[in-house]
Protein backbone atom coordinates (compact mmCIF):
# COMPACT_ATOMS: atom_id res chain seq x y z
CA UNK A 1 0.00 0.00 0.00
CA UNK A 2 1.51 3.33 -1.03
CA UNK A 3 2.41 5.89 1.67
CA UNK A 4 -0.01 8.54 0.39
CA UNK A 5 -2.97 6.17 0.61
CA UNK A 6 -1.85 5.08 4.08
CA UNK A 7 -1.78 8.72 5.11
CA UNK A 8 -5.38 9.21 3.88
CA UNK A 9 -6.53 6.10 5.73
CA UNK A 10 -4.83 7.21 8.93
CA UNK A 11 -6.51 10.60 8.71
CA UNK A 12 -9.91 9.00 8.07
CA UNK A 13 -9.52 6.76 11.11
CA UNK A 14 -8.41 9.69 13.30
CA UNK A 15 -11.39 11.77 12.17
CA UNK A 16 -13.86 8.91 12.74
CA UNK A 17 -12.54 7.81 16.13
CA UNK A 18 -11.48 11.23 17.43
CA UNK A 19 -8.29 9.75 18.80
CA UNK A 20 -4.64 9.66 17.67
CA UNK A 21 -3.69 7.04 15.13
CA UNK A 22 -0.08 6.13 14.35
CA UNK A 23 0.38 3.35 11.78
CA UNK A 24 2.81 0.54 12.49
CA UNK A 25 1.90 -2.16 9.93
CA UNK A 26 -0.40 -2.63 6.93
CA UNK A 27 -0.62 -6.35 6.20
CA UNK A 28 -2.44 -7.83 3.17
CA UNK A 29 -5.05 -10.44 4.10
CA UNK A 30 -7.02 -12.85 1.93
CA UNK A 31 -10.61 -14.03 1.93
CA UNK A 32 -12.33 -12.00 -0.77
CA UNK A 33 -12.54 -12.03 -4.56
CA UNK A 34 -13.92 -8.51 -5.15
CA UNK A 35 -11.80 -6.25 -2.97
CA UNK A 36 -8.24 -6.10 -1.71
CA UNK A 37 -8.05 -6.30 2.07
CA UNK A 38 -5.53 -5.22 4.70
CA UNK A 39 -5.11 -5.39 8.44
CA UNK A 40 -3.92 -2.06 9.80
CA UNK A 41 -2.13 -2.06 13.14
CA UNK A 42 -1.14 0.99 15.11
CA UNK A 43 1.65 1.36 17.62
CA UNK A 44 -0.58 0.65 20.64
CA UNK A 45 -1.70 -2.68 19.10
CA UNK A 46 -5.14 -1.54 17.96
CA UNK A 47 -6.23 -3.06 14.63
CA UNK A 48 -8.60 -2.20 11.80
CA UNK A 49 -9.74 -4.16 8.76
CA UNK A 50 -9.67 -2.23 5.46
CA UNK A 51 -11.20 -3.04 2.09
CA UNK A 52 -9.85 -1.31 -1.00
CA UNK A 53 -11.11 -1.04 -4.56
CA UNK A 54 -11.16 1.41 -7.46
CA UNK A 55 -12.69 4.81 -6.71
CA UNK A 56 -15.76 3.98 -8.82
CA UNK A 57 -16.73 1.32 -6.26
CA UNK A 58 -17.21 3.79 -3.41
CA UNK A 59 -21.03 3.41 -3.61
CA UNK A 60 -20.55 -0.29 -2.86
CA UNK A 61 -18.67 0.52 0.34
CA UNK A 62 -21.18 3.18 1.37
CA UNK A 63 -23.98 0.64 0.95
CA UNK A 64 -22.07 -2.01 2.88
CA UNK A 65 -21.52 0.35 5.80
CA UNK A 66 -25.23 1.21 5.86
CA UNK A 67 -26.13 -2.48 5.86
CA UNK A 68 -23.79 -3.31 8.71
CA UNK A 69 -25.16 -0.41 10.73
CA UNK A 70 -28.75 -1.58 10.13
CA UNK A 71 -27.98 -5.10 11.35
CA UNK A 72 -25.93 -3.85 14.31
CA UNK A 73 -28.84 -1.65 15.40
CA UNK A 74 -31.02 -4.75 15.94
CA UNK A 75 -28.66 -6.08 18.67
CA UNK A 76 -29.24 -9.61 17.38
CA UNK A 77 -26.19 -10.76 15.41
CA UNK A 78 -22.61 -9.53 15.72
CA UNK A 79 -21.18 -7.70 12.73
CA UNK A 80 -17.89 -5.84 12.22
CA UNK A 81 -18.75 -2.23 12.88
CA UNK A 82 -17.98 0.30 10.13
CA UNK A 83 -15.48 3.00 11.10
CA UNK A 84 -14.98 5.12 7.96
CA UNK A 85 -15.30 5.08 4.19
CA UNK A 86 -14.17 7.37 1.41
CA UNK A 87 -11.90 7.70 -1.59
CA UNK A 88 -8.31 8.82 -2.16
CA UNK A 89 -5.76 8.48 -4.94
CA UNK A 90 -8.08 6.61 -7.35
CA UNK A 91 -9.02 4.18 -4.56
CA UNK A 92 -12.16 3.74 -2.51
CA UNK A 93 -11.94 2.29 0.98
CA UNK A 94 -14.01 0.94 3.83
CA UNK A 95 -12.49 0.75 7.32
CA UNK A 96 -14.10 -1.78 9.65
CA UNK A 97 -13.62 -2.96 13.20
CA UNK A 98 -11.03 -5.75 13.16
CA UNK A 99 -12.28 -9.06 14.55
CA UNK A 100 -10.24 -12.24 15.02
CA UNK A 101 -12.43 -14.81 13.27
CA UNK A 102 -12.37 -18.58 12.97
CA UNK A 103 -14.48 -21.27 11.32
CA UNK A 104 -15.61 -23.09 14.47
CA UNK A 105 -18.19 -21.81 16.93
CA UNK A 106 -21.73 -21.98 18.22
CA UNK A 107 -23.88 -22.91 15.21
CA UNK A 108 -27.02 -23.21 17.35
CA UNK A 109 -26.57 -19.65 18.57
CA UNK A 110 -26.12 -18.51 14.97
CA UNK A 111 -29.46 -20.08 14.05
CA UNK A 112 -31.26 -18.59 17.03
CA UNK A 113 -29.77 -15.14 16.46
CA UNK A 114 -30.64 -15.18 12.75
CA UNK A 115 -34.22 -15.98 13.76
CA UNK A 116 -34.09 -12.97 16.10
CA UNK A 117 -32.83 -10.77 13.26
CA UNK A 118 -35.72 -11.94 11.09
CA UNK A 119 -38.21 -10.90 13.77
CA UNK A 120 -37.06 -7.31 13.16
CA UNK A 121 -39.67 -6.27 10.63
CA UNK A 122 -40.59 -3.21 8.60
CA UNK A 123 -43.78 -1.84 7.11
CA UNK A 124 -42.81 -2.45 3.48
CA UNK A 125 -40.46 -4.55 1.37
CA UNK A 126 -37.22 -2.88 0.32
CA UNK A 127 -34.53 -0.85 2.02
CA UNK A 128 -33.62 2.77 2.68
CA UNK A 129 -31.13 2.68 -0.19
CA UNK A 130 -30.09 0.50 -3.10
CA UNK A 131 -27.07 -1.72 -2.56
CA UNK A 132 -25.14 -4.50 -4.31
CA UNK A 133 -25.17 -8.27 -4.56
CA UNK A 134 -21.53 -8.96 -5.33
CA UNK A 135 -20.77 -6.12 -7.74
CA UNK A 136 -24.25 -6.20 -9.29
CA UNK A 137 -26.56 -3.32 -8.35
CA UNK A 138 -29.47 -4.44 -6.18
CA UNK A 139 -32.50 -2.11 -6.37
CA UNK A 140 -34.47 -1.80 -3.13
CA UNK A 141 -37.32 0.62 -3.83
CA UNK A 142 -40.13 0.20 -1.32
CA UNK A 143 -43.08 -2.03 -2.24
CA UNK A 144 -46.23 -2.99 -0.37
CA UNK A 145 -46.41 -6.34 -2.17
CA UNK A 146 -43.70 -8.97 -1.76
CA UNK A 147 -44.66 -10.62 -5.04
CA UNK A 148 -44.30 -7.31 -6.87
CA UNK A 149 -40.96 -6.67 -5.19
CA UNK A 150 -39.60 -10.11 -6.08
CA UNK A 151 -40.93 -9.90 -9.63
CA UNK A 152 -39.65 -6.41 -10.43
CA UNK A 153 -36.56 -5.82 -8.28
CA UNK A 154 -35.12 -9.30 -7.98
CA UNK A 155 -35.94 -11.86 -10.70
CA UNK A 156 -37.08 -9.35 -13.32
CA UNK A 157 -34.03 -7.15 -12.79
CA UNK A 158 -31.62 -10.09 -13.13
CA UNK A 159 -33.45 -11.42 -16.19
CA UNK A 160 -33.06 -8.08 -17.92
CA UNK A 161 -29.32 -8.20 -17.21
CA UNK A 162 -29.25 -11.78 -18.55
CA UNK A 163 -30.60 -10.92 -22.01
CA UNK A 164 -27.30 -11.94 -23.61
CA UNK A 165 -27.78 -15.53 -22.42
CA UNK A 166 -30.42 -16.29 -25.04
CA UNK A 167 -34.13 -16.41 -25.75
CA UNK A 168 -34.84 -19.63 -23.86
CA UNK A 169 -33.82 -18.13 -20.55
CA UNK A 170 -36.01 -15.09 -21.22
CA UNK A 171 -39.01 -17.17 -22.30
CA UNK A 172 -38.85 -19.36 -19.20
CA UNK A 173 -38.29 -16.26 -17.07
CA UNK A 174 -41.38 -14.51 -18.42
CA UNK A 175 -43.51 -17.58 -17.71
CA UNK A 176 -42.15 -17.81 -14.19
CA UNK A 177 -42.76 -14.14 -13.46
CA UNK A 178 -46.39 -14.59 -14.56
CA UNK A 179 -46.72 -17.66 -12.32
CA UNK A 180 -45.27 -16.09 -9.14
CA UNK A 181 -48.58 -15.77 -7.23
CA UNK A 182 -49.01 -19.55 -7.29
CA UNK A 183 -45.94 -19.99 -5.06
CA UNK A 184 -47.49 -17.89 -2.30
CA UNK A 185 -50.98 -19.39 -2.10
CA UNK A 186 -51.89 -19.63 1.58
CA UNK A 187 -48.61 -17.99 2.66
CA UNK A 188 -48.13 -14.43 3.86
CA UNK A 189 -44.63 -12.95 3.49
CA UNK A 190 -43.56 -10.48 6.16
CA UNK A 191 -40.89 -7.76 5.58
CA UNK A 192 -38.09 -9.12 7.79
CA UNK A 193 -34.63 -7.56 7.89
CA UNK A 194 -32.36 -9.88 5.89
CA UNK A 195 -28.62 -10.26 5.58
CA UNK A 196 -29.30 -10.71 1.87
CA UNK A 197 -26.15 -12.63 0.87
CA UNK A 198 -25.89 -15.32 3.53
CA UNK A 199 -23.84 -18.03 1.87
CA UNK A 200 -21.44 -20.14 3.91
CA UNK A 201 -18.49 -17.76 3.36
CA UNK A 202 -20.22 -14.80 4.99
CA UNK A 203 -20.25 -15.99 8.57
CA UNK A 204 -17.55 -16.92 11.08
CA UNK A 205 -17.02 -17.03 14.84
CA UNK A 206 -15.08 -15.21 17.51
CA UNK A 207 -12.74 -17.19 19.76
CA UNK A 208 -15.49 -17.62 22.37
CA UNK A 209 -17.85 -19.12 19.76
CA UNK A 210 -19.90 -15.97 19.17
CA UNK A 211 -21.28 -15.91 15.59
CA UNK A 212 -20.38 -13.02 13.28
CA UNK A 213 -21.95 -12.22 9.91
CA UNK A 214 -20.48 -9.83 7.35
CA UNK A 215 -20.57 -8.68 3.70
CA UNK A 216 -24.33 -8.05 3.79
CA UNK A 217 -26.70 -6.98 1.01
CA UNK A 218 -29.66 -6.27 3.30
CA UNK A 219 -33.27 -5.37 2.69
CA UNK A 220 -36.66 -6.10 4.20
CA UNK A 221 -37.97 -9.24 2.54
CA UNK A 222 -39.24 -12.76 3.09
CA UNK A 223 -37.04 -14.40 5.73
CA UNK A 224 -36.99 -17.59 3.67
CA UNK A 225 -34.58 -15.83 1.27
CA UNK A 226 -31.78 -15.91 3.84
CA UNK A 227 -32.49 -19.53 4.79
CA UNK A 228 -32.54 -20.55 1.14
CA UNK A 229 -29.16 -19.03 0.43
CA UNK A 230 -27.57 -20.76 3.41
CA UNK A 231 -28.33 -24.00 1.54
CA UNK A 232 -27.07 -22.87 -1.87
CA UNK A 233 -23.28 -23.07 -1.61
CA UNK A 234 -22.16 -25.69 0.88
CA UNK A 235 -24.82 -25.30 3.55
CA UNK A 236 -24.62 -24.57 7.27
CA UNK A 237 -24.36 -27.11 10.14
CA UNK A 238 -27.46 -29.11 11.07
CA UNK A 239 -27.51 -27.48 14.52
CA UNK A 240 -27.96 -24.09 12.84
CA UNK A 241 -31.13 -25.19 11.05
CA UNK A 242 -32.51 -26.99 14.09
CA UNK A 243 -32.06 -23.92 16.28
CA UNK A 244 -33.57 -21.61 13.67
CA UNK A 245 -36.66 -23.78 13.21
CA UNK A 246 -37.10 -24.10 16.97
CA UNK A 247 -36.95 -20.33 17.35
CA UNK A 248 -38.98 -19.49 14.25
CA UNK A 249 -40.64 -22.43 12.45
CA UNK A 250 -40.79 -22.40 8.65
CA UNK A 251 -43.85 -22.82 6.45
CA UNK A 252 -44.18 -26.13 4.58
CA UNK A 253 -44.02 -24.30 1.25
CA UNK A 254 -40.42 -23.26 1.93
CA UNK A 255 -39.13 -26.40 0.21
CA UNK A 256 -40.41 -25.10 -3.15
CA UNK A 257 -39.84 -21.40 -2.59
CA UNK A 258 -36.22 -22.16 -1.66
CA UNK A 259 -35.47 -22.76 -5.36
CA UNK A 260 -37.42 -19.66 -6.36
CA UNK A 261 -35.30 -17.53 -4.03
CA UNK A 262 -31.99 -19.14 -4.95
CA UNK A 263 -32.76 -18.62 -8.63
CA UNK A 264 -32.00 -14.94 -8.02
CA UNK A 265 -28.44 -15.77 -6.96
CA UNK A 266 -27.90 -18.25 -9.80
CA UNK A 267 -29.00 -15.58 -12.30
CA UNK A 268 -26.64 -13.13 -10.64
CA UNK A 269 -23.78 -15.62 -11.00
CA UNK A 270 -24.69 -16.08 -14.67
CA UNK A 271 -24.50 -12.31 -15.14
CA UNK A 272 -21.23 -11.99 -13.22
CA UNK A 273 -19.36 -15.11 -14.28
CA UNK A 274 -21.13 -16.74 -17.23
CA UNK A 275 -20.21 -20.40 -17.55
CA UNK A 276 -22.92 -22.93 -16.83
CA UNK A 277 -24.97 -20.75 -14.52
CA UNK A 278 -27.43 -19.74 -17.26
CA UNK A 279 -28.19 -23.39 -18.00
CA UNK A 280 -28.55 -24.04 -14.28
CA UNK A 281 -31.05 -21.17 -14.08
CA UNK A 282 -33.03 -22.64 -16.99
CA UNK A 283 -33.21 -25.98 -15.18
CA UNK A 284 -34.43 -24.34 -11.97
CA UNK A 285 -37.12 -22.42 -13.84
CA UNK A 286 -38.32 -25.57 -15.58
CA UNK A 287 -38.64 -27.36 -12.23
CA UNK A 288 -40.44 -24.41 -10.66
CA UNK A 289 -42.89 -24.14 -13.54
CA UNK A 290 -43.50 -27.88 -13.25
CA UNK A 291 -44.63 -27.32 -9.66
CA UNK A 292 -47.41 -24.96 -10.73
CA UNK A 293 -48.43 -26.61 -14.02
Amino acid sequence: MNPELLSHLSAAIRDATQRPFEMRNATPVGGGCINRAYRLEETDGSRYFVKLNDARHLPMFIAEAAGLEAIAATHTLRVPLPIAHGSANAHSFLVLEHLELGSRGNARLLGAQLAALHRCTGKKFGFSQDNFIGTTPQPNGWKDSWIDFWREQRLGFQLRLAAQHGDRLQTLGEKLLDALPAFFAGYSSQPALLHGDLWSGNHAFLADGTPVIFDPAPYYGDRECDLAMTELFGGYPADFYAAYRTSYPLDAGYAVRRELYNLYHILNHANLFGGGYARQAEGIMQRLLGNVA
